[in-house]
């Protein structure tokens, strides 16, 4: 079996500086490409990014710029930067390149698959990472596990490129699991984040309050059960005991945590709602269903995200 050797990133915040700084300590700099463009991209080359307090120094492509394909493509963009960053990172994509995304949601790897083509684009999440990005600096209290796969994969029988991946993370120390049903994996997933990123940044709230404030967690809980009776009629694999399992991880959490929908709305940035109870409200409207509580909290942060960029150009627009 061939192995990977070279690795492109496209997307260097929270997610993507700590993984890719974990890598970097087992795979030769040499073999690491980070794609990004303009000022970012003279930043990172002059600044680095720290995680840890640690800084790194990653070798910068722009688009466009020659480069052989790369053997593994990583994103880790916000879904809004997506397209950009698909557009960015054609020139690291060859017919044996396998693509990893790193995103939320539940839908990255289908415009993924309609830009790039399916081919060698695996699935995949991350589990239980606690970054927390502040500028071009992040702080990870834990890396989390990696989940990817085909859509499904016997345990007998994995694919080459599971198989390659899966070998690559051994070496390189990345915590990795590859479900038997990755599609329910995703949606499992899915299910956390429309709870939890979504009342966590209504209520301007660290992951301890929605573990312990027991109306904060019973309305995560109505958000994430509106997911489960969405996955019904996807046939998507969720069920009512999934409820469970998202009660017992959220005592897992780092107390101290924030979600990324929280830190979005905290740094003035546009967040990732659409993909969460967005999406949500529009498969429950394909299958006829209804999704309030979801409705609602997407109101609420499409609201705070309004205010943000109204106070923004008011206070910019007030004389010295």
């Amino acid at each position: 079996m061939d192995k990977i050797k070279t690795v492109s990133l496209v997307g260097l915040g929270g997610i993507g500086s700590v993984y890719l700084s974990a890598i970097s300590e087992k795979i030769p700099m040499e073999d690491i490409r980070v794609i990004a463009g303009g000022e970012r991209a003279a930043r990172y080359r002059k600044d680095g990014v720290v995680v840890n307090g640690r800084s790194f120094h990653f070798p910068v492509y722009e688009p466009g710029e020659p480069v052989a394909p790369a053997d593994l493509l990583l994103f880790a963009v916000k879904q809004t930067g997506l397209e950009e960053a698909i557009r960015d990172a054609r020139g690291h994509r060859g017919p044996d390149t396998i693509i990893l995304s790193l995103l939320n949601g539940i839908t990255s790897e289908q415009v993924i698959a309609e830009a790039l083509g399916a081919e060698h684009l695996l699935y995949s999440l991350v589990l239980l990472t606690n970054a927390v990005r502040a500028g071009d600096s992040t702080l990870c209290s834990g890396l989390g596990t990696i989940l990817f796969g085909e859509a499904v994969n016997p345990r007998d029988s994995l694919s080459p490129d599971v198989e390659k991946v899966a070998e690559f993370f051994t070496r390189s120390g990345i915590a990795h699991e590859v479900p038997e049903d990755m599609v329910r994996a995703l949606w499992k997933k899915f299910m956390s984040n429309v709870g939890g990123n979504q009342v966590s940044a209504v209520f301007r709230c660290r992951n301890a309050v929605m573990r312990d404030v027991p109306a904060i967690r019973d309305l995560l809980l109505a958000a994430a059960q509106e997911v489960i009776e969405v996955s019904k009629a996807e046939g998507t694999g969720l069920a009512d005991d999934d409820i469970q399992e998202l009660k017992a991880n959220l005592e897992r959490l780092d107390p101290n945590g924030k979600t990324s929908l929280l830190q979005d709305l905290e740094a003035g940035r546009r967040t990732e709602v659409d993909i969460f109870g967005g999406a949500v409200a529009k498969l429950a409207a394909k299958h006829g269903l209804r999704a309030p509580v979801n409705e609602m909290l997407v109101r609420f942060i499409h609201a705070a995200e309004d205010v943000a960029e109204y106070m923004k150009r008011t206070e910019s627009a007030e004389p010295e």
